[in-house]
């Protein structure tokens, strides 16, 4: 193998934020009809961030290029945690037979836990329940995201993406 840098942690992170960029909100009226419907934008971006731009602005009557509601994640600070409990021999390969380059080998890759935040910013209860109710029914308590971290060898890994808890601020 050529390069050492196969991108692995960033298809992580576009995978974490592919699982939840179609989540839609209905807005309803009083009859409860359906007023309303869009999908929740989702960035990279930290809790901090928003935070502050929300604080400049308590009335929300600011012209600002952040709309609520609207749904962030990122890598946490600790995010990254080796986990011996999954260490395989180190001398261990993995192959791909088949491919126009010939045989293709990768030594085992070491263990590590990625711990991500998703956080969800509304102006209602409503709503962030609403976003909240389509997220929740998919993690029980883990949802499996399938992988390809390294292109050369073609073999694909199960990801299980475990939801810890749920917190509300």
């Amino acid at each position: 193998m050529s390069s050492t840098y196969n991108r692995v942690i960033r298809k992580l992170v576009v995978g974490f934020g592919n699982l939840f960029d179609n989540i839609t909100l209905y807005r309803f009226k009083p009859d409860n009809t359906e007023s309303e419907r869009f999908i929740v934008p989702i960035v990279y971006a930290s809790k901090e961030r928003y935070v502050m731009r929300l604080e400049e602005d308590l009335n929300l009557d600011k012209k600002v290029q952040t709309t609520l509601p609207r749904m962030s994640f990122e890598l946490t600070p600790t995010g990254i945690t080796y986990d011996v409990s999954r260490k395989q021999n180190s001398l261990l390969k993995q192959y791909n037979c088949g491919g126009a380059n010939g045989i293709a080998s990768a030594y085992m890759g070491a263990p590590y836990d990625f711990t991500f935040e998703l956080n969800i910013y509304t102006k209602t209860i409503d709503d962030g329940n609403q976003i909240i109710e389509q997220i929740l029914p998919y993690f029980q308590p883990d949802f499996t995201l399938t992988v390809n971290p390294v292109a050369e060898l073609g073999i694909l890994k199960d990801i299980p993406i475990i939801l810890n808890d749920v917190t509300y601020n």
